[in-house]
């Protein structure tokens, strides 16, 4: 069942604001790598609530993947791409199955510490010189799973992996949209068969899917022109923010 508002009780401006942030959110993912599934959640838990942001984000993020994946087909490295779902797939159903067991404070509690933790975790993946192997990759495969599950906006991680992998520029964002599409799917289809996807729930996050799908493509086009650097603060400013409320709403809840 939705928590909160219903799609259709909501009215329209709401679900306007939140296409509009989708639209801008998946320009900076398409940028970075990751982002656009830390963004989200913060405005869309209001509408579809708490509970519910997982299964809706692993719905939106395969036509927002699946868009990148489009734009960046030409780039994508297909070895990771195998290496990385080998464990990591099942490993992910595994981790969603989790998340379904947990009780709306605490998935508000998990979802507010992820992003507020992700911000630091950004900056210290930055600074390290990891080099991973084929055969570790494989293994971190498994634990992005994991996470990948049961929580949202875990790209940063996979970003850092593939990194590590010696995969970077184009090839990053192609490979990263690659490999969570097929995770996507595998947790929309188990969310499904456990009945915490649906029809109201999948018809917010198709909406929300489609406004992000055009901004891979305008990310394309600005890849080569504008640095990251120019969107860290106001996302990382945006995920403390939403993160910190996620935070306090799950300890009124708990």
């Amino acid at each position: 069942m939705t928590e909160g508002l219903s799609l259709f009780d909501a009215g329209w401006l709401p679900w306007l604001g939140v296409c509009a942030v989708a639209f801008v959110a998946s320009i900076l993912g398409g940028l970075a790598g990751y982002g656009t599934g830390l963004i989200l959640p913060v405005f869309l838990a209001p509408l579809v609530g708490i509970a519910n942001i997982v299964p809706v984000m692993a719905l939106a993020m395969i036509l927002n993947n699946g868009s990148r994946v489009f734009a960046f087909w030409r780039d994508i490295q297909w070895p990771h791409v195998r290496r990385m779902l080998l464990l990591g797939l099942p490993a992910c159903v595994l981790g969603a199955w989790g998340y379904t067991q947990l009780r709306s404070g605490a998935v508000a509690l998990l979802l507010g510490g992820f992003l507020i933790f992700s911000v630091p975790l950004r900056r210290v993946l930055q600074r390290l010189d990891m080099k991973l192997a084929a055969g570790p990759e494989v293994g971190a495969g498994a634990i992005f799973g994991v996470l990948n599950g049961s929580l949202a906006g875990v790209g940063v991680l996979l970003v850092a992996l593939l990194m590590a992998a010696g995969v970077v520029g184009p090839a990053l964002i192609a490979t990263d949209a690659a490999i969570s599409v097929v995770m996507g799917v595998a947790k929309v289809a188990l969310f499904g068969s456990l009945a915490r996807l649906d029809l109201q729930l999948a018809s917010a996050a198709l909406l929300v899917g489609l406004c992000t799908m055009p901004g891979a493509f305008v990310a394309r086009r600005l890849l080569d022109h504008i640095p990251a650097r120019v969107h860290g603060w106001v996302m990382e400013a945006t995920i403390l923010m939403g993160g910190t409320a996620l935070v306090l709403q799950g300890l009124r809840t708990a």
